[in-house]
């Protein structure tokens, strides 16, 4: 079997929730030995975040902790502190995501734990950094609603709206993993590990891309749209007979596809509508033009004619259809982690000499403590040299 990129590395899981472990997870993906430290008796938090449930924990635990080992100690025990701080000795990598000063208390902050472990890559997670906002609880939700994502999320007639899933969280784990392997990369330049910090709102108001460009271009915030863009027309949902089409037109060429198929070819040569600006401009006579042909047929036989011409167009579907979507493509979304587990969405990148191909299942608390603690106890490979 070929070797996965980060074979031998080892990855001192301190964190808990979704973006510390979501980044560990695609470490484990990649060939990690990822060891998950939990606290005796409840563990991660998400193991309570149910319904739904599975056969050893929560679906929202799962999702994030599989092919990790879990071992349960208590750091405010001398012996369990003790092995914890000979786990980041021998660590490549250490994830945490504690309370500012709640490690460091414990001899486990950076500070400490590179004097031992110099070739450490030593990554935080806050939701508003290591400054002044360090004494501040990071949530996902908090942090879209204070960060700006709810303003433009929702329609402007309603109230700012959170994303459908904890997105900032989501992209906090993006982040965190690529600093994390820049560092490893610089790592085999140097000799040296360095510390990785991120937080939940820089890494939020970093993935705002366009929306603030355009606030620090004009100095005005963007509002609320809906489903409508900004800067781009039509790219938005349009009412067809029985229910939504999102179209996405980007450009001319495509706005006069689209104008063929619903058998209005004199709307691309409307002045009101021959370029983007004057769509932009003019949108809400756009909309009522597109929306008075697309109510003689489904969205469905719509979305058909207009993917065959090369008009970006689907219905707006769920979940389920998203995975049945993903099969049809030859995508293969989801991937078994054992007989006892649900299945999960795999890996989402796809490589073409280390494929990403063995799981595990999510661990049982504690299942690999008895193990773990007689790795610790035992002499290192630096220790026997």
């Amino acid at each position: 079997m070929t070797p996965l990129p980060l074979d031998g590395v080892v990855v001192a899981d301190f964190s808990r929730v979704l973006a510390g472990p979501l980044a560990s997870v695609m470490l484990a993906d990649l060939g990690a030995t990822v060891v998950k430290v939990e606290r005796p008796g409840s563990g991660d938090d998400t193991r309570a975040w149910g319904p739904p449930w599975t056969t050893d924990s929560s679906s929202y635990f799962e999702c994030a902790n599989r092919s990790k080992r879990s071992v349960t100690l208590d750091l405010n025990d001398a012996e369990d502190l003790r092995l914890a701080r000979t786990l980041a000795d021998r660590a490549d990598v250490l994830v945490e995501n504690f309370k500012d000063g709640a490690l460091a208390a414990r001899g486990l902050g950076y500070d400490s734990v590179r004097r031992t472990n110099p070739r450490v890559v030593y990554c935080s997670v806050t939701g508003f950094g290591s400054r002044g906002g360090a004494a501040l609880a990071g949530y996902d939700f908090l942090v879209q609603a204070v960060g700006g994502l709810m303003s433009v999320t929702g329609d402007p007639d309603a109230d700012p709206a959170k994303a459908g899933v904890a997105l900032v969280d989501v992209l906090t784990a993006k982040d965190a993993t690529i600093g994390i392997l820049a560092a490893l990369q610089a790592r085999e330049r140097t000799g040296e590990g360095q510390r990785v910090e991120v937080n939940l709102l820089s890494s939020l108001l970093g993935s705002l891309a366009n929306q603030a460009s355009s606030y620090l271009t004009t100095g005005r915030a963007p509002g609320r749209m809906g489903n409508r863009h900004p800067s781009i027309a039509p790219y938005e949902t349009l009412r067809c007979a029985d229910e939504l089409l999102a179209v996405a037109c980007g450009n001319d060429r495509q706005f006069g596809k689209l104008a063929e198929v619903l058998g209005a070819p004199e709307l691309a040569g409307d002045a009101r509508f021959a370029t983007n600006p004057a769509r932009v401009a003019h949108r809400g006579d756009l909309v009522g033009a597109l929306e008075e042909r697309l109510a003689r047929d489904t969205a469905e036989a719509w979305a058909r004619r207009l993917t065959a011409v090369g008009v970006p167009a689907g219905r707006v579907g769920d979940l389920a259809s998203a995975v049945a979507l993903a099969e049809s493509l030859g995508l293969e979304p989801t991937v078994s982690v054992g007989p006892a587990s649900p299945p999960q969405i795999r890996h989402p990148i796809s490589y073409s000499a280390t494929p990403v191909t063995s799981y595990r299942p999510p661990p049982r608390l504690g299942e690999h403590s008895a193990d773990v603690r007689r790795w610790l106890t035992e002499p290192s490979q630096e220790e026997n040299s």
